[in-house]
């Protein structure tokens, strides 16, 4: 889309000040604690973060990384959080502008962000993002004429339905547990916002991105192969990737066999 140049950065700007947000439920969610109150304070003083403090990334470097009471050193995954969210935003926004698929597709991708790194952290994936996510997809789908209730409906019945197949496989085969509830019902959500056709390139480009960084990981840190590394942020790699490019890669794969 071609619009003036201040649409897009306000598109950023709404996307850093969310991703400020979801760095509170990434925190606080595996905790079992409410993401409104209280306000958000300084984990090593208690005192609470002003909002002039709080602006997105840029309050982080004002501050030079530290709480402006103790002095205490603040995590780099702050302005991190909100800088990808803003910069999703605002690929979201150049590609759909002004349509009801960006409203939907930013949900998504807001909550693939809190997913990644609460995976990444405590190796789970919370049912309070994916579970409300299907349903939230699935009701989107009636307004979104590139998907359709049937098509949303299968992609979750077939989201769901593959990884669990493939679980309870592994754990029949091998007698321990290879993926984890989490997952499957993240792929369920996947399938929701981006229809069925879109599962086969998710688990497809998860796997082997995945499969890549735990072989380098591996060699690196010289272990074995009971390495566990979480699949959710391999996942949610794969759907940014369709949603951007996934057409195009799929198109290009078909010419090479011909």
């Amino acid at each position: 889309m071609n619009l003036p140049i201040p649409f897009y950065i306000y598109a950023f700007i709404f996307g850093a000040v969310v991703g400020s947000f979801l760095n509170v439920c990434i925190y606080r969610l595996p905790e079992s604690r409410s993401i409104v109150s209280p306000p958000s304070a300084c984990p090593n003083c208690g005192t609470l973060i002003r909002w002039y403090d709080n602006i997105p990334i840029f309050s982080f470097l004002i501050l030079r990384a530290k709480c402006r009471a103790c002095h205490a050193p603040v995590s780099w995954r702050y302005p991190l959080v909100e800088a990808l969210n803003g910069t999703l935003t605002l690929l979201l926004f150049m590609k759909y502008g002004f349509s009801l698929t960006f409203p939907a597709l930013f949900i998504f991708c807001s909550a693939l962000v809190v997913i990644t790194f609460i995976d990444l952290d405590h190796q789970i994936i919370p049912d309070e993002i994916s579970l409300p996510g299907i349903v939230i997809g699935f009701i989107f789908s009636f307004f979104l004429p590139w998907n359709g209730w049937l098509n949303s409906l299968l992609g979750i019945l077939f989201g769901g339905g593959s990884l669990f197949l493939v679980a309870w496989g592994y754990e029949k085969l091998t007698g321990k547990e290879g993926m984890g509830g989490g997952d499957i019902k993240l792929l369920a959500m996947m399938g929701a916002f981006l229809g069925w056709r879109s599962i086969l390139f998710i688990i497809f480009s998860a796997s082997l991105i995945g499969s890549l960084i735990g072989v380098t990981t591996m060699l690196i840190q010289k272990k074995d192969t009971k390495l566990a590394i979480p699949f959710g942020p391999f996942l949610a790699f794969g759907a940014v990737l369709y949603i951007f490019y996934g057409r195009q890669i799929i198109s290009w794969y078909m010419t090479i066999g011909r």
